[in-house]
């Protein structure tokens, strides 16, 4: 009976040792407030990796720009302070500048996750980052440049810039500078409502989507087409961490990453196709480059963040080696 009573003790004990250890947390912050359509995107793919993963692996979400500054959040996941970040690529370009692969791309994660591109992507993250690209969330969305005054045009029907007080950052900088010559003013996301209030800019790139979110309607009144680059949105988690996770855990987490590249790519385009309606119905005007111009100005987007990257590739260790390989899996010269 003793033999009996200590062996259900051992049965019990690893039991309950099993069911403590089954459930692991993965941290997590976000670059963005909580109310932007992108990190509603991010806090969806949480609510089902929490749902798939009920028992084995839950993210908890400690929160976006407030909790860690959305510059440091990278930094912040590299050395371990949090376990994931869901971030625009651009934020930490420094470190890897084959990020602009995915900014000059004109594919979409379910495209680049088929042909190898976000492997790729996912080698260079571990190599020169210690974190795993886990995904590349909201794809297929672009940029447009929105001005609060009619824009004007050349002879040759090229945007003209100059006096324009143009909002800048890190994703569409070398664009604005070394191909329309503007003059930048960069601004964190969360300041340019009030820099539009107090007009000290009057024009600002910014994806698609999102501008009803942010309120810069209030100000802006126009959109010129065509668009240009795509998010770079994405997930990276400190690889240490990774490498803890079960394999179950790990393939929890990665299927449902997988899933929500296919889902947002369809749920974020309609909502664009929304915004531009309400937008549209609101007053905004939409103005258009044209034949020659059109070309031009969408060539040099792309080429001009080719140029960024490979002039920062080779400052690093790693080098050139692998820019035609992204070039190759992140852009299809067919699909323009």
């Amino acid at each position: 009976m003793k033999t009996q009573l200590a062996a259900g003790i051992v049965v019990g004990s690893l039991t309950i040792g099993a069911a403590a250890q089954a459930q692991e947390t993965i941290t997590a912050v976000h670059a963005f407030p909580e109310t932007l359509i992108y990190t509603q995107s991010f806090l969806s793919f949480v609510d089902k990796v929490n749902k798939a993963g009920e028992g084995v692996v839950q993210i908890e979400v400690r929160g976006g720009p407030e909790a860690i500054g959305m510059f440091q959040q990278p930094d912040a996941v590299r050395d371990g302070i949090v376990d994931m970040v869901y971030t625009p690529g651009s934020f930490y370009g420094g470190a890897l500048p084959e990020k602009d692969a995915l900014v000059a791309s004109n594919l979409t994660a379910v495209e680049t996750r088929q042909n190898g591109g976000i492997e790729l992507i996912d080698q260079i993250h571990q190599e020169k980052m210690g974190v795993k690209y886990l995904g590349w969330f909201d794809s297929g969305v672009c940029y447009n440049l929105w001005t609060r005054d009619e824009p004007s045009f050349d002879a040759d029907g090229n945007l003209e810039v100059e006096g324009l007080k143009l909002r800048g950052n890190a994703v569409y900088n070398a664009f604005f500078t070394n191909y329309l010559g503007a003059q930048v003013i960069d601004l964190p996301t969360g300041e340019v409502y009030a820099a539009l209030q107090r007009g000290v800019v009057d024009a600002t790139g910014w994806t698609q989507i999102g501008l009803i979110d942010l309120k810069w309607n209030e100000f802006l009144n126009y959109r010129i087409e065509p668009c240009f680059f795509s998010t770079d949105l994405g997930v990276i988690v400190n690889l240490d961490r990774w490498n803890e996770l079960s394999p179950e855990a790990q393939q929890i987490v990665q299927d449902v990453a997988i899933q929500h590249e296919i889902d947002s790519v369809n749920e974020l385009r309609a909502k664009r196709d929304e915004d531009f309606a309400a937008l549209d119905a609101q007053g905004m005007k939409v103005v258009s480059l044209e034949g020659e111009a059109r070309a031009n100005y969408l060539l040099a987007a792309r080429e001009k963040n080719w140029e960024r990257m490979i002039g920062l590739m080779e400052e690093h260790p790693m080098g050139t080696a692998n820019y035609d390989r992204l070039i190759e899996l992140f852009y299809d010269p067919e699909a323009d």
